[in-house]
């Protein structure tokens, strides 16, 4: 897990990442129903990393979203759901 990963504890529903902006209103509620649905996951608000860090985690997105958008979530290094869909989400994690 890349270093500028915080973690979220809650049950494991396989490796769950989501890559997000502070700014972000989507990124937000994101997390919010992840952290509703008490699953374990990791997240990086990308905005906030610098320089090389940064550039490193934006090639990561882009192989799962090659528009670099956010939210992104991944899980399990290869489902992606792109941008904030609560049904994708809550049917991919129950």
């Amino acid at each position: 897990m890349d270093k500028n990963m915080e973690h979220v504890e809650g049950t494991k529903k396989g490796e769950v990442v989501l890559y997000a902006l502070s700014t972000c209103q989507w990124c937000r509620k994101t997390r919010g129903l992840l952290d509703s649905i008490k699953v374990d996951y990791y997240y990086v608000y990308v905005d906030l990393i610098a320089g090389k860090d940064q550039e490193k985690i934006i090639e990561e997105i882009k192989r799962f979203n090659p528009a670099c958008s956010f939210p992104t979530l991944v899980i399990d290094g290869k489902d992606t759901i792109v941008g904030f869909d609560e049904e994708k989400i809550r049917e991919r994690l129950k």
